[in-house]
């Protein structure tokens, strides 16, 4: 059986459709899947990036191409009233909601559907406090264990190699974005192609040039 982990931050419409295609994607395969949340600002903030809702021009075409895609995969999306917003409550409360910090996957389809479903804001509290009476998490989202919890699974994965999210990490190797499944189940299904020297050599190809920051 296969062991996969699938980082996530809900602040990433990428990471719902990526979410929601997964049972599909890899039906057939015997896998299991561990729900981590990470705080994506933090991981942007490790490799000196922005995301893609803070770029001009990126952000709109963001938010169009997530509505096409979530139309031809045939799952309800609609943008929140705001974006990007504060996600670190709704992290916090992904990770009160288990022992290890790793929700099941029906509390982060309940996550992505408050952010993705609806129009409304993210970050209002009234809602905020009926999904947190609605999951009942095991342990306060605002205690000290819970957000060192999430600090340190969002630190273990930028030590991993994790730049963006969504990224699924099997054996070592990531895979990211919702256009890598694909990839991720021919992986999984041992194709030869990643056992050729083209894989590995591409992940130290040289530097040519690099930009002044």
């Amino acid at each position: 059986m296969h062991q996969l982990t699938f980082y996530f931050d809900v602040i990433s419409p990428y990471a719902y459709l990526a979410f929601d295609k997964l049972p599909q994607a890899l039906q057939g395969l015997s896998y299991q899947i561990t729900y981590q949340p990470v705080l994506f600002g933090a991981v942007l903030q490790h490799h000196g990036q922005l995301g893609p809702a803070e770029i001009a021009g990126k952000r709109g075409w963001t938010y169009r191409q997530s509505l096409w895609l979530a139309k031809e995969q045939g799952l309800d999306l609609q943008l929140p009233a705001a974006h990007p917003f504060n996600p670190l409550a709704l992290l916090r409360l992904a990770t009160a909601c288990d022992p290890q910090g790793q929700p099941n996957r029906y509390v982060c389809e309940q996550l992505f559907k408050h952010v993705w479903l609806g129009g409304h804001d993210a970050a209002d509290t009234a809602r905020l406090a009926e999904l947190m009476a609605r999951l009942q998490p095991t342990r306060s989202p605002e205690a000290q264990d819970v957000k060192d919890q999430l600090r340190l699974a969002t630190e273990a994965a930028i030590s991993k190699g994790v730049f963006g999210v969504p990224t699924i990490e099997v054996n070592g190797e990531l895979f990211w974005g919702q256009e890598s499944l694909p990839m991720l189940r021919q992986y999984l299904e041992a194709d030869a192609w990643f056992s050729e020297p083209a894989w590995q050599h591409a992940a130290n190809l040289p530097v040519g040039i690099q930009r002044k920051r």
